[in-house]
């Protein structure tokens, strides 16, 4: 999608990406060959073409921080295919809802083949060298949540990578809810252990291990790698819906 997309190009704004898409044409290499065929103005072809090189240079150059800063945060989700080398599936647990007051008990990451948890008082502080290894994040609510808490205990973090909050484009295919609604939904089922367990049964193990119960952690942790594992398999499962929803300008959810 990523190389369909030219809304990260100066003064191209979803109208004429519309535009370009609506004569057939979705990727940069058929924009170079066909632009004389699209009804747009000549000045906007030449800054087009001239951001399409751009773009492939550093796409070439896998500099994910270009297109961080030149897609629209929301668009994000755009490069995934081309970036999820480097991607970090990220969730938290927290001893309550807020950042001002509450505290984060485990940060999970999963790099697609990987699960790594950090626990309060062991290796928590881990995770300033951890997030820097990453281009792409995905999180589910992260944007108001997850990195609010993480960016407030550990402000070096400077999250400026790839990030997509799945929460929002879920939301314009028709998925709306808790993480867990979205799992049922999809038809993705949680381990024996963990089904039924929410973010307060979270809050609840976590003063349970505090108590000394080595087992609440235990199972504390599976429910957490099984959120950062079902990320993915979300993303997997609705990214072409994704894609469907942006080439047919939201058509494709009214029409469900």
């Amino acid at each position: 999608m990523l190389t369909s997309t030219y809304i990260h190009i100066p003064r191209i704004g979803s109208t004429i990406e519309h535009r370009i898409w609506s004569c057939g044409i979705r990727t940069w290499s058929e924009f170079a060959e066909h632009h004389d065929e699209i009804p747009i103005p000549a000045a906007k072809k030449t800054t087009i073409l001239a951001g399409i090189d751009e773009s492939m240079q550093h796409l070439r150059a896998r500099d994910a921080s270009f297109f961080a800063e030149s897609l629209p945060k929301s668009e994000h989700w755009r490069a995934y295919r081309d970036f999820k080398d480097r991607i970090a599936f990220v969730d938290i647990e927290t001893t309550g809802l807020s950042p001002n007051y509450a505290r984060m008990t485990v940060v999970g990451i999963y790099d697609g083949k990987n699960t790594k948890t950090y626990v309060r008082g062991i290796d928590l502080d881990e995770i300033v060298d951890e997030f820097a290894k990453y281009d792409f994040l995905v999180t589910y609510n992260g944007a108001r949540f997850d990195l609010p808490f993480i960016k407030r205990e550990y402000p070096e973090i400077e999250f400026d990578q790839l990030h997509t909050d799945l929460m929002y484009p879920l939301r314009r295919i028709g998925y709306t809810g808790g993480l867990k609604a979205i799992e049922r939904m999809l038809g993705i089922a949680r381990s024996e252990d963990t089904t039924g367990i929410t973010g307060f049964d979270a809050v609840r193990l976590w003063h349970e291990y505090e108590r000394g119960s080595a087992d609440a952690l235990e199972l504390l942790l599976k429910y957490n790698r099984e959120d950062i594992v079902n990320l993915e398999t979300i993303i997997e499962l609705t990214h072409p819906r994704f894609v469907e929803d942006a080439f047919s300008g939201g058509a494709a959810v009214q029409a469900r």
